[in-house]
């Protein structure tokens, strides 16, 4: 159990509602969907009504700043199977990169790897009081694309599961200094905070907006008790 999910969460009952595609620039095809992650009739870019307006207005933001950039969506909305077949495609990629075979790991092994795995993925919990942030239809994984089309560099590919997806990696005061790819983090977060969202500590790329990460975050900012207004968004 991760820290945040002890935040009580009291469900608003928001609908979940498409992301206009021609708004956003989105990954598409989309790679889970792609890998045959299990959508069933919903969609990888949904979100909750409150947060896609909040959305919105971070791309106002944006192009405010930064006259013809967008917000490009990689992924929002998971049912709880789709989290479930994106950690087991995960855990056993990492194997693989490890020059390991999934099924003839040890239990000691295993676990390491599923540690790793962790730090990046949300477990794919059925419990109400503990959903993964996707499968709550408040949590988006995004970059941004400038003015010319081309995907911003930000220094590592969305999902990887390395200290390099860590939002300050690329920090002036760290030994992998890189100001150009720490300016654009910088911007992606400042341009999502603006509009309430906060970023998730070891992602670069993910930002929720109502969900227990995003209460557990602000209450630890405030010292205020802060509750959850989404739960898990049933498939």
């Amino acid at each position: 159990m991760k820290p945040y999910q002890s935040i009580t969460i009291h469900e608003c009952g928001e609908p979940l509602v498409p992301i206009p595609l021609e708004t956003f620039a989105a990954v598409q095809p989309h790679p889970y969907v792609c890998l045959g992650a299990p959508y069933g009739d919903r969609s990888p870019y949904w979100l909750r009504e409150s947060v896609l307006a909040a959305l919105h207005q971070a791309q106002a933001y944006l192009q405010h700043q930064h006259p013809g950039w967008t917000i490009q969506i990689f992924d929002a909305y998971r049912p709880v199977a789709v989290q479930q077949f994106m950690v087991d495609y995960s855990f056993s990629t990492l194997a693989q990169q490890r020059q390991q075979q999934p099924e003839a790991l040890t239990a000691a092994v295993r676990q390491a790897l599923l540690a790793e795995v962790y730090q990046f993925w949300a477990a794919p919990s059925l419990d109400p009081a503990t959903p993964p942030p996707h499968s709550t239809g408040a949590a988006v994984d995004i970059t941004l694309i400038n003015a010319q089309g081309q995907a911003v560099d930000m220094g590592s590919p969305i999902d990887e599961i390395s200290i390099r997806s860590h939002p300050d990696y690329f920090a002036p005061e760290g030994e992998h200094r890189d100001d150009t790819v720490h300016h654009h983090r910088c911007l992606l977060k400042k341009t999502l905070a603006g509009a309430g969202f906060r970023q998730h500590p070891n992602e670069w790329w993910h930002f929720s907006l109502g969900d227990q990460l995003w209460a557990w975050q602000t209450q630890n900012q405030t010292q205020q008790r802060c509750i959850a207004r989404y739960g898990r968004v049933e498939a």
